[in-house]
């Protein structure tokens, strides 16, 4: 018989397994261990929108990498038009102007990783 200490979820489990008459293997729970504290992952913070930012930030809807950025700030763009394409789960997105206006500012380049949320530029 042998024990063995296994964690699932941060919760801490005794296990316990035997060697049967056939050579199966058969596992008996124990009462669970103390649960260890599972790590808190650290959010950082959102990126502050750059100096001359807009009033209108477009945000990343999910976490990635930055494939191309289409827009420059000064660049007028219109509702829809792709101003970035972001890589998630192996899938290009295009990241779209929410409204009619100029680009005042873009805070990230081609190859960046971004969180859900980062600010990726404004618009006035």
């Amino acid at each position: 018989m042998k024990t063995y200490t296994i964690t699932v979820n941060g919760t801490a489990y005794e296990v316990t397994v035997e060697e049967g008459a056939t050579g199966a293997v058969a596992a008996a729970p124990k009462a669970p261990a103390a649960p260890k504290a599972a790590p808190v992952p650290q959010k950082s913070a959102p990126a502050a929108a750059p100096a001359g930012a807009g009033a209108v930030k477009v945000n990343a809807p999910m976490p990635g990498k930055i494939l191309q950025v289409k827009a420059a700030a000064g660049q007028a763009v219109k509702k829809g038009e792709v101003i970035f394409v972001l890589e998630a789960m192996k899938m290009e997105n295009d990241i779209v102007a929410p409204q009619d206006g100029t680009i005042a500012s873009v805070s990230v380049a081609t190859g960046d990783s971004v969180e859900a949320g980062a600010i990726l530029a404004t618009m006035n």
